[in-house]
């Protein structure tokens, strides 16, 4: 797949979602209305979202909050490290669940797709406009791994930090980009009647529906 930088990565390091040309699909456009509406409830860490995966090695689930950073076209976008517990699950299935729940506006929403890495050339764009400590986190970090002490690894961390090219994305690190094929958003209500509502991507349209509570 080609991918395109069309993002403005200027402000990249607040704590929002950006959107980018974004699909005029119905559930995306219903993701946008209740993203706004939770942070115009001043929502915190409106960016945290869950993602679910298999690994077929271990059989096992697992689950993580990550930063969801982008939502271009029809792709939501989140980096992490290529060599992490997570990327070698999405390596070996690369299908996903994926959870945001904003507490603000009692709203939760699910969506399953199939996740994919973003090119280099996209990597190194978003990188180089990162602030350089996250950079320096980023080239230093061998995710999940055991350390010494965590004395050695803020030592590590001033090394990098002083004597690195911290405007070059390291090849073990960069984005995730999903297409949802199936949202789900929930609406909680006091009395327990709560508003599910669903879209599922067949024969190349979204067919909507409602759930019981």
């Amino acid at each position: 797949m080609e991918w395109v930088v069309s993002c403005d990565f200027l402000e990249i390091d607040n704590l929002m979602i950006q959107f980018d040309n974004l699909s005029q699909e119905l559930p995306y456009q219903v993701f946008k209305e209740k993203y706004e509406n939770s942070l115009n409830a001043k929502q915190k860490n409106i960016e945290a979202i869950c993602i679910s995966s298999y690994s077929s090695k271990n059989n096992e689930v697992n689950a993580r909050y990550v930063n969801l950073k982008f939502v271009s076209g029809r792709k939501f976008i989140f980096f992490s490290n290529y060599e992490s517990p997570k990327s070698q699950d999405f390596k070996m299935h690369n299908q996903i669940s994926a959870c945001l729940y904003w507490s603000s506006t009692d709203t939760q929403i699910r969506m399953k797709a199939y996740i994919e890495q973003t090119s280099k050339e996209y990597n190194q764009a978003y990188f180089v406009n990162r602030d350089k400590k996250k950079n320096a986190l980023a080239i230093m970090s061998k995710q999940s791994n055991s350390i010494h002490s965590y004395e050695s690894l803020k030592n590590n961390y001033e090394m990098i930090l002083e004597n690195n090219d911290l405007a070059k994305c390291p090849d073990y690190w960069g984005g995730f980009s999903f297409i949802p094929f199936y949202f789900e958003f929930w609406e909680g209500h006091e009395s327990r009647l709560n508003k599910r509502e669903s879209y599922e991507y067949k024969n190349n349209e979204w067919a909507h529906g409602f759930l019981q509570p």
